[in-house]
């Protein structure tokens, strides 16, 4: 790559390495919040929630704002809103000042992430480069957010007000580098491609409902859930019927006969339930049961983010040598490996018992998260590759929102009582979750390996098979299809 190309990754990178360190700044900050601002279990959840609401719900239309009004542009702009709001937010005095700023900065994310993603995708070429580049960017994002769960640790004991402050300093020079090192792109042709806006209230305000109705599914009646998931399913049938009947759908439908991109989404779904779930549930294990501090806890964890330095040294030799879809296999059953390590958890555990199951969660997100992102953008179209990183990251957030809830929604169920054995039953009974969705997740990339085989017994002898997957791809390397297409 050029000194040029380098630059432009090294500024999306930061920006991904923003997103991650903020989200883990304030899971460690969230008691010295409700302590200052004097907030209740409800609303300081909203504090997480509203953040989880905007990204996940303006998601896939950031990725296609991105296609329509210019890569850069989109970049550039919610950069500097997402710097604004984090900043409002370190001021805040009430709870609804701080929730309306954690909405309005998860909305900037939604669309600055699918963004920088696409300049990527777009701005290196198909193969080992694209790959090598994009295993570097979830590399980076991985460890903005193990860092995250040490500086928030640290800031919090100064003052909770930094954990939002740190990142306007941080946004404030990447917003200078980016002006200074992406190039700025031509205008889009958008002759016959107008806003779907009816598409777009739809589909936004379905996820919306959607990961509203399964954030609150342990604090609600059941029947709300359920009428709240329902006119979101209401709302996507809508959505699909107009996507069908427009001149220019915000998701085109066709996108969706890739098998590889609807696998990579799924399995991006449930793996981030499973991780997302289970660091939950080891946090509340620490602090509740052992009585260990915020930093404590940051540290403890911090080894997961030996996936930062494994994503880009050791994942692309992975893949070079047996492929995408085996190695986001085998990180999924290292993952459920790890998972299945904490089953027995104990009232008295040594740290020493918990690194191995915490060592390997680090390794299988290398394994997953890189090739994953390249699978569900490898083969898309230029103009849709705003899209396709939208699909992604929607998938991951929805999966993160579900994971949290079902673990929640099950330890809740679980505990009888409020003696460490009761707890120690609810968190063991949770554990279950995340490897369920691994296992899970694990099978739907089976599937996918599968078909590659089925369509590699089906090549010509001695012939090159058409499409992704030939063995002449640049550099020599085998480009496999993701996830067995």
């Amino acid at each position: 790559m050029t000194g040029r190309a380098w630059g432009v990754l090294f500024v999306l990178c930061g920006a991904i390495f923003l997103e991650g360190i903020d989200v883990a700044m304030l899971n460690v900050a969230l008691p010295a919040i409700r302590d200052d601002l004097d907030l209740s279990t409800g609303t300081l959840q909203w504090v997480m929630s509203a953040y989880v609401l905007g990204y996940g719900g303006f998601m896939l239309l950031g990725g296609r704002a991105a296609d329509l009004f210019g890569r850069r542009r989109m970049f550039v702009l919610w950069l500097v809103v997402f710097l604004l709001f984090s900043g409002l937010g370190g001021l805040a005095t009430e709870g609804w000042m701080l929730i309306v700023a954690r909405f309005v900065t998860g909305v900037a994310a939604a669309f600055m992430t699918p963004a920088g993603l696409s300049i990527i995708t777009t701005g290196f070429p198909e193969g080992p480069q694209r790959d090598k580049a994009l295993l570097v960017y979830a590399g980076t994002a991985a460890g903005g957010f193990s860092i995250g769960l040490v500086v928030g640790g640290l800031l919090s004991a100064i003052d909770w007000r930094w954990v939002f402050f740190a990142p306007v300093i941080l946004s404030l020079g990447i917003l200078l580098a980016a002006f200074a090192l992406i190039p700025a792109s031509p205008r889009p042709d958008r002759t016959g491609q107008g806003v779907d806006l009816a598409g777009a209230v739809t589909v936004t305000a379905g996820i919306l409902l959607l990961v509203f109705g399964v954030e609150r599914a342990t604090h609600v009646p059941a029947a709300w859930t359920v009428g709240t998931v329902g006119t979101a399913l209401l709302l996507f049938l809508a959505f699909a019927v107009i996507e069908r009947a427009s001149s220019s759908p915000l998701v085109r439908p066709g996108i969706f006969r890739s098998g590889s991109l609807v696998r990579a989404n799924v399995a991006g779904l449930l793996f981030a339930a499973g991780f997302f779930g289970f660091q939950f549930i080891v946090v509340l294990y620490l602090q509740e049961l052992r009585g260990w501090s915020s930093l404590q806890t940051s540290f403890a964890l911090i080894v997961i983010g030996v996936d930062a330095v494994l994503s880009p040294l050791l994942t692309p030799k992975l893949v070079a040598r047996f492929g995408h879809a085996r190695v986001i296999f085998g990180g999924l059953l290292v993952a459920s490996l790890s998972y299945a390590l904490f089953l027995p958890l104990g009232a008295d555990w040594t740290y020493a018992a918990m690194f191995p199951g915490l060592l390997l969660l680090g390794v299988a997100f290398s394994l997953v998260y890189g090739p994953l992102t390249i699978v569900a953008t490898d083969g898309v179209a230029e103009e849709e590759q705003g899209v396709a990183g939208g699909l992604l990251y929607t998938s991951f957030q929805f999966g993160a929102a579900l994971g949290l809830s079902a673990v929640t929604a099950v330890n809740i169920t679980a505990t009888d009582g409020a003696s460490s054995a009761a707890l120690l039953d609810g968190y063991r009974a949770a554990l279950v979750v995340p490897l369920a969705a691994a296992l899970i997740a694990a099978a739907v990339s089976a599937s996918g390996l599968r078909t590659r085989r089925a369509r590699a017994d089906s090549a010509p002898v001695g012939g090159h098979r058409a499409g992704p997957g030939r063995s002449d791809a640049p550099g020599g390397v085998e480009q496999p299809a993701g996830l067995g297409s």
